[in-house]
C-alpha cells in the first residue's frame, strides 16, 4: 500500500493544490487551511453556505499565494505573516484568534460571493487546539474542521462509485492523503500508521456533510444530494453521522512523498 495523493487546501473550502511531497508539522501540512473566510461576527464561512468557494483556485508562487477564479483579477496574498492585531473567530464550537488578511482580500471575496466577508489567517504563533476527546494535550490544528489531516482510500471510493449512477472523484471528499490498496473502509480501523518516516494516529472516522454534494468543477449542488444520499444508505452509524475517511494526528515529524509505503502498525 502506498500514498497516491498529497493535497493541501490553503483557503478553507477552496480547491486543492496537489503536491509530490510535503513536510508534516504538528498542525498538519504547511499552508493547509491557514486562511478562512468569516462573517461580520467572526463566524466561519465555508462551501456549505457558499458553494462557489469550491471553484476558487489557489497556487503557491514565490512568496505569495495566488487566488484566482474565472473572469476575475488574481488576488495575491503574501506568505509572510502580516503585522496586524488579532481578532476572535469562531469555527464550529471553537473560538480562537486569527489575523486579518487585509482590505483587498476582503473586497475580493465579498465581491465574488456577493456578501460581506473577511479573510483571516492562522499564523504560526496562534494556536487552535484539537478536541480533547480525541487528542493529547498540546495537539493543534489549522482551520480544518477538526483534525490536522484527513486520509481516504481509493478502495473505499471505488466501492462507493459502484453504488452510484454517476461516479464521483476523490476531490469531493477533500482529503490530504490518498492511499491505494487494502479493502474498502479498512481505514476505519487504522489507529496507528507509518507513512515514510512519519507516524500518525488515526483518531476519528470522518463524518461527512453536504459539501460532498457540491461539484468541484461547477460549484453546483447535486439535486439528489449525491454521493451523500448513497453513503447514508450504508455508512450511517447508529449514533448519527455518515462516514468516509479517517482523521489523523501526526505523532512525529518528517517529510512524506507520493509513492511512500503505508504501514499499519496498530
Amino acid at each position: 500500500m502506498k500514498v497516491t495523493e498529497i493535497n493541501i487546501y490553503p483557503i478553507k473550502s477552496t480547491r486543492r493544490i496537489a503536491l509530490g511531497k510535503s513536510e508534516v508539522l504538528p498542525r498538519g501540512l504547511p499552508w493547509d487551511r491557514r486562511w478562512m473566510l468569516v462573517d461580520a461576527d467572526g463566524k466561519f464561512i465555508t462551501g456549505r453556505q457558499q458553494p462557489l468557494l469550491a471553484v476558487v483556485d489557489t497556487r503557491l508562487s514565490g512568496e505569495a499565494l495566488q487566488v484566482s477564479v474565472a473572469d476575475r483579477p488574481v488576488l495575491s496574498l503574501p506568505l509572510q505573516a502580516p503585522e496586524a492585531p488579532t481578532l476572535p473567530v469562531t469555527i464550529w464550537r471553537d473560538q480562537c484568534d486569527a489575523v486579518a488578511a487585509g482590505a483587498e482580500a476582503d473586497a475580493w471575496f465579498s465581491d465574488y460571493l456577493g456578501t460581506p466577508c473577511r479573510l483571516v489567517r492562522l499564523t504560526d504563533n496562534l494556536v487552535r487546539g484539537v478536541d480533547p476527546e480525541y487528542s493529547q494535550p498540546g495537539d493543534e490544528v489549522s482551520f480544518a474542521d477538526g483534525f490536522p489531516l484527513l486520509l481516504a482510500s481509493e478502495a473505499s471510493l471505488a466501492d462507493l462509485n459502484r453504488r452510484l449512477d454517476s461516479p464521483v472523484q476523490m476531490r469531493r471528499f477533500r482529503p490530504n492523503l490518498v492511499v491505494d490498496g487494502e479493502l474498502p473502509y479498512a481505514e476505519d480501523n487504522w489507529h496507528r500508521l507509518r507513512i515514510g518516516e512519519v507516524e500518525f494516529e488515526g483518531v476519528k472516522n470522518c463524518s461527512r456533510c453536504v459539501f460532498t454534494t457540491i461539484d468541484p468543477d461547477t460549484g453546483l449542488k447535486h439535486p439528489g444530494k449525491e454521493p451523500l444520499h448513497t453513503l447514508a444508505g450504508y455508512r450511517r452509524r447508529p449514533q448519527g453521522g455518515v462516514y468516509f475517511g479517517q482523521n489523523l494526528i501526526p505523532r512525529s515529524g518528517g517529510t512524506i512523498h507520493v509513492g511512500d509505503p503505508v504501514e499499519i502498525v496498530g
